[in-house]
């Protein structure tokens, strides 16, 4: 077709490296994975020989140094190929919380050998099932005895852990009772996963409707290393606000690969298919629906690109990263109802990937924060209305 979806940008070289590498895992490939309820481990193993899962690591430590802008062109052009980036997106934010606020001795153990593919920092260990993301009312205790802290508590929807060496947790070191401000007082860790399970940390997977491994995990006296606290203890959730601007806005790049994606084959399909002795794509009804959702995803795609700009430019972006997160998720969505309706019944079928990539998108309306949430940030610390909770 004439028009190219998505149109070429500065990117473009690498957009066409991503796209020959993810030629090699089409659309039976996914399918695959989809229904064995399986994890993609050929296809993240290719990206990180590639190189592609070590975009944000400094060269010195074996990555490529790139911004957050090309990590998210990564992580679009792997949804928008027809695959699927939650499996493999965790590395690229939690390693920046290693970055960014890890020791020296810390970056020269662990960047490396995530950088060669040797280590996985695939998970991170926040949300409660008490709390939500009410985060500074966490349960979850770390008490330092010695050379160790001691870990108790739970949490949950923590995804990858089965395919992970390490994780980032977010524990509560002084009690909420005795801080100044209840953002205070917590702090996070690396946990080496091999040397946690079964010694204090049980993990039970959560079954949910979509391909998505996630679980819960339980912490009883589990013994970390003081020496795998990253930075100053009771400044983690700090810390942890780089980090999840930059999961919103990797989040939001998979969202507009997706809606491309949906748009691309809807577009298609409606081109090709007659009915009436007309294509459907010659009827309003089914163009303008399309044309809706192209005209979305391109406003959220700016956006994604203001907040990468901020991100990388290290200035606040936590507005931007999450509308970028809202709008991209809405477009998702909207573009992936369209792409079912002009397919029809065909649009239920596994064989078109449209009902696969339906359900996967679905997910981003819910997490990683969701929708009324973002509507309250936006509202107290852009707006500077009251606080609504």
């Amino acid at each position: 077709m004439k028009t190219e979806i998505p149109a070429p940008d500065a990117h473009q070289e690498m957009r066409e490296a991503l796209r020959a590498m993810c030629r090699g895992f089409d659309s039976a490939y996914w399918q695959k994975v989809d229904n064995d309820r399986g994890y993609p481990e050929a296809f993240v193993d290719a990206l990180t020989e590639a190189g592609w899962m070590a975009a944000l690591i400094p060269a010195e430590y074996g990555g490529s140094g790139l911004g957050l802008a090309e990590a998210s062109v990564i992580m679009e052009e792997v949804n928008y190929s027809g695959g699927n980036a939650g499996a493999l997106h965790g590395q690229m934010y939690n390693m920046g919380t290693v970055l960014r606020h890890g020791s020296d001795r810390q970056k020269q153990q662990y960047l490396p050998a995530i950088a060669s593919g040797k280590l996985r920092l695939q998970s991170m260990a926040v949300t409660e099932p008490t709390t939500g993301t009410d985060t500074t009312q966490l349960r979850t205790t770390a008490v330092r005895k010695g050379d160790r802290y001691v870990v108790n508590g739970q949490k949950v929807w923590i995804s990858r852990i089965q395919h992970s060496d390490l994780m980032i947790l977010l524990a509560r070191t002084t009690p909420l009772a005795d801080v100044r401000k209840k953002s205070d007082g917590m702090s996070i860790f690396i946990v080496d996963l091999h040397q946690a399970l079964g010694k204090g940390m049980t993990v039970r997977p959560i079954q949910n409707m979509v391909n998505h491994e996630t679980n819960e995990v339980f912490f009883d006296n589990l013994e970390i290393p003081a020496d795998n606290l990253i930075g100053e203890e009771g400044q983690g959730f700090k810390y942890i606000l780089t980090g999840l601007n930059a999961e919103r806005t990797l989040i939001a790049a998979e969202c507009i690969g997706d809606a491309y994606w949906f748009i691309d084959k809807a577009r298609r399909y409606a081109s090709e298919r007659v009915v009436f002795n007309r294509p459907i794509g010659q009827n309003q009804g089914v163009q303008f629906p399309i044309a809706d959702a192209y005209i979305e995803t391109e406003a959220a795609n700016l956006m994604r690109f203001k907040a990468c700009a901020l991100f990388d430019a290290g200035k606040p972006c936590g507005g931007e990263a999450n509308m970028a997160k809202y709008l991209a998720a809405k477009a998702s969505w909207e573009a992936g109802n369209v792409c079912l309706q002009t397919h029809g019944g065909f649009g239920f079928a596994h064989e078109y990937d449209v009902e696969r990539k339906f359900r996967e998108t679905r997910l981003y309306q819910v997490a990683p924060i969701s929708t009324n949430l973002i509507y309250s940030y936006v509202a107290e610390h852009l707006l500077g209305l009251p606080r609504s909770f």
